[in-house]
């Protein structure tokens, strides 16, 4: 008779193994490893099931699609973050940093549907109901058709689907709710799995739409196992600073749509609000040209952007000179400083204090932002302002080479809309001492245009 074969199994992600180990080798976590002795069992052969009429495969062309279109959530910009809205039986995972708004955000898309006479179940995990309910009036997000549930019971949660027959479901967040099927605390990855795995099957099953929240972790990525971000349909990230109010939703992963949009919205008193429009976010412009100042073109995703870029250069009183950056690389700065010095024959540069920072708190990642950091360093260091109505984007090489960018055309158009008829960039000159000097120039045809007005 043969021996029982001896098996250790980690009760937090599952992970097998032969012999007793402190820590687990997947999740590594320690003391999770217990003996679960399986027996062998005697190998079987698979049967072919029969099918009935619905389920036999069925060309492609005779599939219909209408039943899994896109229905708005009433708000814009997350329609655009989605593909055009949310697909019925298609599950959504919105993750993002504590406090950065994503159960303002979620109250908002359940208040839209329920407005809309679809029935929303918000199931909270985290919050009680009347915590939740204080939340709905400050942001006037109270409908009868929005249906509120406290549950972390995963089992509690599929009867609530049951009784209330919901359109939409909406649970806060995954990462809190446990099942008795799985061993573990909520939060665990085997916990996660098993959560994840039925909510998603019940959304197949009955074509209804469900979103997630999901928290991350210190390095900013999706807490959990890698496999919650695979069976989901859509991921999405909601980013955003603490000093700031603006807030970004871009998509990670979108099975129905394209994950180059990005969302805007702003953190208010009253909840969270759309941005269709943020041009006016990231600039300060006032009356009269002020040096140190430079407008760029940045990306996020496919939306095109001005940012307005401000530097300061001091005489510095300390034996190693300052260099503080807000919104932008601090390396990056370093480098223009030395390309600036020794190609564009701007001296002592490296004895100076130099400030750089962006408007409005946004951070500047793009190579195609250098050119204008460097033409702000520039005008502060000569003390000569550039033309308001001047925009500038490139990539600086260590040689002194203005490179073309990608997406120039769709910076140029939105540059243009926004009333900025000068461009300077890679096809308007060549090295960063040639656009150094024709920014400043364009700065002096314009104080000479406005003392041809006034006299």
């Amino acid at each position: 008779m043969a021996r029982p074969v001896s098996s250790f199994r980690c009760t937090d992600c599952g992970w097998t193994t032969l012999k007793w180990a402190g820590r687990c080798a997947e999740c590594h976590e320690w003391g999770t490893v217990v003996d679960s002795t399986e027996k062998a069992s005697a190998a079987r052969s698979l049967k072919p099931v029969s099918l009935n009429g619905t389920g036999v495969a069925r060309p492609i062309t005779h599939v219909d699609t209408t039943a899994v279109s896109h229905w708005p959530t009433g708000i814009a910009e997350f329609d655009r973050v989605l593909g055009g809205g949310i697909v019925p039986g298609s599950v959504i995972l919105l993750s993002g940093e504590p406090g950065v708004g994503k159960s303002t955000l979620l109250l908002e898309v359940a208040s839209k549907a329920a407005a809309a006479k679809s029935r929303v179940l918000y199931v909270s995990a985290e919050e009680s109901v009347s915590q939740v309910r204080l939340r709905a009036e400050r942001t006037g997000a109270l409908q009868p058709e929005l249906f509120i549930a406290a549950e972390t019971d995963l089992a509690t949660i599929l009867g609530q689907i049951d009784a209330v027959k919901p359109n939409l479901v909406i649970v806060d967040s995954v990462q809190t709710v446990a099942s008795s099927n799985s061993d573990g605390l909520a939060g665990q990855p085997s916990q996660v799995r098993e959560v994840a795995s039925t909510l998603i099957r019940v959304a197949k099953d009955r074509n209804l739409p469900i979103l997630l929240v999901g928290h991350v972790t210190k390095d900013g990525s999706i807490a959990g196992p890698r496999l919650l971000e695979h069976l989901v349909d859509v991921v999405c990230q909601f980013e955003g600073d603490r000093q700031t109010s603006l807030r970004f939703v871009r998509a990670l992963k979108n099975r129905f749509g394209s994950t180059d949009e990005v969302g805007c919205f702003e953190m208010t008193g009253d909840g969270i609000a759309e941005v269709p429009d943020p041009s006016g976010l990231f600039l300060s412009r006032g009356a009269v040209a002020v040096s140190g100042t430079c407008v760029t073109v940045a990306l996020e995703g496919r939306r095109a952007m001005p940012v307005e870029v401000q530097a300061l250069v001091i005489k510095s009183q300390a034996p190693n000179p300052r260099r503080v950056t807000n919104g932008v690389d601090s390396s990056r700065v370093a480098m223009l400083l030395a390309v600036l010095e020794r190609r564009a024959g701007l001296e002592g540069l490296g004895g100076m204090d130099v400030y750089v920072s962006t408007v409005g708190g946004i951070r500047l990642t793009e190579p195609a932002a250098d050119l204008a950091i460097a033409l702000a360093i520039a005008s502060a260091c000569k003390d000569l302002p550039i033309a308001q109505n001047a925009v500038a984007f490139g990539e600086i090489s260590l040689a002194g080479e203005v490179r073309p960018v990608s997406a120039a055309k769709l910076r140029a158009a939105e540059a243009a809309r926004l009333g900025f008829v000068t461009r300077i960039d890679a096809s308007a000159t060549g090295s960063i001492g040639a656009a150094v000097a024709l920014a400043i120039k364009t700065g002096f045809s314009a104080r000479e245009a406005e003392l041809d007005a006034v006299f």
